[in-house]
């Protein structure tokens, strides 16, 4: 589940950041020079939103390697290397996209993820412990799951839904806050003269507040492309296959050790129950392993 986690932590960070730098530039004050503009306030929250998504787009290839210690394997020195690499290769040109770059991390756990801003140049890694842990059909299947990610074109609607999502997140959060910092200088009998304390401390707290609820809106995505993703797995591999990988998955699943920026796009998402499944990047084993058994 890598891929998802790792894209919202980072575009999380990056959007409050932009947000500080806007707060130290000015600019906030500017948009309530005469009392709030919305006009403004969603011209800066779009340019400001969808930046902050296309920058987390960008750096989430690079990012994903520092998180994991990917290393890219670029000639192969061992057999398992050369499969590793023929096998992404022979599916990727079924798929319809470029040559991914293929990396291999050290982790017990077995688990996979592909990331990229670019279709035709993304990245697709596996840890050791999925090479360690599974047969070499059952870890072709999981591959062909990851390559359908890259194919489906998953991270860049990922950024497209999360601009958007950010967009009203940065603007509605400075609503509250000037609601807020409005209704603090009523009180206190003071003509309201522009963005004070009230202001910056609450469309902080309230960017952080929508910020979470916004990114169950992404799991919520992410959860529906894992069905879309374990189809192309098993149309790349032959459905028997996936279905055995999810098993095996099902059969050593643990709450997952990858880092938690990096959770959406790994094939074992761990596991769910209640209201914790809101927040999780993946379906339950159980109920994806029903649904590639009813597919036609």
């Amino acid at each position: 589940m890598k891929r998802i986690v790792l894209f919202i932590a980072t575009n999380l960070g990056v959007v409050l950041l932009l947000g500080v730098i806007a707060r130290l530039l000015g600019v906030d004050r500017f948009l309530y020079q005469s009392g709030i503009n919305l006009t403004s306030l969603l011209i800066f929250a779009a340019i400001f939103g969808m930046g902050g998504s296309l920058i987390s787009l960008l750096m989430s290839k690079w990012i994903a390697k520092m998180s994991v210690g990917a290393q890219v394997i670029e000639h192969p020195r061992t057999q398992t290397e050369q499969w590793l690499v023929e096998i992404v290769r022979n599916q990727a040109q079924r798929a319809g996209i470029g040559m991914p770059e293929v990396a291999i991390y050290a982790s017990p756990e077995p688990n996979a993820f592909a990331t990229g801003a670019n279709r035709n140049a993304a990245l697709v890694a596996v840890s050791t412990g999925l090479l360690e842990q599974m047969t070499a059909e059952e870890a072709e299947a999981v591959l062909g799951h990851e390559v359908s990610h890259v194919a489906n074109g998953d991270m860049v609607t990922l950024a497209l839904i999360q601009g958007v999502l950010n967009t009203f997140v940065i603007a509605l959060s400075r609503v509250v806050g000037y609601l807020v910092d409005q209704a603090l200088s009523s009180r206190n009998q003071e003509e309201y003269r522009g963005p004070g304390i009230g202001y910056w401390i609450t469309s902080m707290l309230m960017e952080m507040v929508f910020g979470l609820l916004a990114s169950l809106v992404v799991m919520w995505f992410s959860r529906q492309r894992e069905f879309r993703a374990d189809a192309g797995g098993a149309h790349l591999a032959g459905r028997g296959k996936m279905i055995a990988a999810l098993e095996r998955l099902r059969q050593l699943s643990e709450p997952s050790r990858l880092p938690s920026q990096m959770a959406a796009f790994g094939i074992n998402g761990g596991l769910s129950e209640g209201l914790r499944k809101l927040f999780m990047t993946h379906p339950p084993l159980e109920e994806r392993i029903q649904a590639l058994r009813q597919q036609n």
